[in-house]
């Protein structure tokens, strides 16, 4: 077990060596999906090492989530690989902000659109502002959600699943239908899902449900969408430091968070956002209908 005292140095002889924190204090947010700027410490969403060379030149992605925590590592990566950005988010107004700036101090384009996912209006609007700004959708990442906990199925509320379900799996049903007819030969479409998909964790059921549609909404696309040879594939992140933890876990719960896996750590958003890039790029041609995991080796799938 970590102590607050203890940081890691993940990269080797050479390269430049940034350290980062694997303890975490106690804290809550009272709101979903969380706001980055409040978290101590805050999450790692750039790797200094990381230099694009182009995969994603002149592409535009739309990324839901991408205010904060692994969607931001992921626009950020994409930007240096030359991606231009629409970013989505919900009411993170300063995270937003803070990722736009940061983009574009790195040189790179980004549209910010906030708006509810839940509303399948709101995806439309999306697709609209995307051509109005950049004329082409290349890559679409699907990447918001929330998460409840709860002790019981009797202590999920009928309202609280419908909650979840719309905010997980409605909105990316939304979305990449009002995408798809834009999107052409060689486009990828990204789905995040979850580690807790494949261990059942109990106190989430309603999260680890909308996840596992998740999979099966991936792998069907991936089938029906084959011939027209668009890519389909998602991401099942382990325990990651993002505002979605304090943001749902109780502050007592905190310290732990990502301690009890092989590497006894929380991955970073970083230590994620290339395997966005891998399945965005020409680098994946033939990966389709595949689950990508990412959890320091907590599920071996």
């Amino acid at each position: 077990m970590f102590n607050k005292f203890d940081t890691i140095r993940p990269y080797t002889k050479g390269e430049t060596c940034r350290t980062f924190p694997v303890y975490y204090p106690p804290q809550h947010q009272d709101i979903q999906p969380g706001m980055e700027y409040l978290m101590k410490p805050l999450p790692v969403f750039d790797d200094s090492n990381y230099r694009g060379s182009g995969k994603l030149k002149d592409k535009v992605a739309i990324i839901t989530g991408g205010d904060s925590g692994i969607g931001r590592a992921v626009a950020v990566f994409f930007a240096k690989e030359g991606a231009k950005l629409v970013l989505v988010y919900y009411n993170e107004e300063r995270d937003a902000n803070d990722t736009k700036d940061y983009i574009e101090r790195l040189g790179g384009e980004v549209l910010l659109i906030h708006g509810d996912l839940k509303n399948k209006d709101f995806s439309n609007f999306i697709v609209n502002e995307t051509l109005d700004c950049y004329g082409k959708i290349d890559i679409l990442v699907n990447n918001a959600g929330v998460q409840y906990f709860a002790d019981n199925l009797t202590d999920i509320s009928n309202e609280q699943f419908d909650y979840t379900m719309k905010s997980n799996i409605y909105s990316m049903f939304y979305l990449t239908k009002a995408v798809l007819p834009y999107l052409k030969s060689g486009s990828s479409i990204i789905n995040t899902t979850s580690i807790t998909t494949y261990n059942g964790e109990g106190d989430l059921i309603d999260y680890v449900t909308s996840k596992g549609a998740i999979v099966g909404f991936t792998r069907a696309l991936a089938t029906n969408l084959a011939p027209k040879n668009i890519r389909v594939n998602a991401v099942a992140p382990g325990p990651f430091w993002t505002a979605l933890q304090p943001a749902s876990r109780k502050a007592k719960d905190i310290p732990t968070f990502g301690s009890t896996g092989p590497m006894k750590r929380a991955g970073q958003p970083y230590e994620i956002a290339a395997i966005y890039v891998y399945l965005a790029s020409n680098d994946s041609t033939y990966t389709t209908g595949q689950v990508i995991h990412v959890n320091g080796g907590e599920y071996k799938g």
